[in-house]
């Protein structure tokens, strides 16, 4: 059974989420829910620690600011549906600064497990697409109709 005080640390961890990743390309996030060795894994990445996992944020910012002229992380929901567990589902759309009309979509949802104590030692995001089809979004449509054209 679980105390009060785990609960309401856990309500802290999916308040502070919901405040934090609507705006995860515009500013930084709050980093006292996770532990010092969290473990981060998502389609291209995997690593372990609290710095990484902040140089990924900044990295997220850096390079939106730098390749989209609008850039969203929409967040649908943040759940608990098991007890060790807070899962957020999301949207990140945006569009690309390219002279061509490009624009990024996909879907996805973290799955973060908790520590007895309630902070977040694990962080999984699975993405409704490859990478590779994700990237696909980013080229202009004559070379996709192009590079279907030559297919055998």
């Amino acid at each position: 059974m679980q105390t009060q005080e785990y609960q309401a640390q856990v309500e802290q961890v999916m308040q502070t989420l919901r405040n934090d990743l609507p705006t995860l390309f515009e500013r930084d996030i709050s980093y006292g829910i996770y532990t010092q060795n969290i473990l981060f894994q998502d389609p291209v990445n995997r690593f372990k620690g609290k710095f990484n996992y902040r140089i990924i944020f900044w990295t997220l910012r850096f390079h939106g600011q730098l390749f989209f002229t609008k850039l969203f992380f929409d967040l649908h929901d943040v759940s608990h549906p098991a007890p060790d567990v807070v899962l957020a589902t999301w949207t990140v759309r945006g569009k690309l600064r390219v002279p061509w009309n490009a624009s990024i979509f996909f879907n996805g949802y973290s799955t973060y497990k908790l520590t007895p104590e309630g902070l977040i030692y694990e962080h999984i995001d699975t993405w409704d697409r490859k990478p590779s089809e994700i990237l696909r979004q980013f080229l202009p449509e004559k070379s996709l109709s192009e590079n279907s054209d030559r297919s055998p």
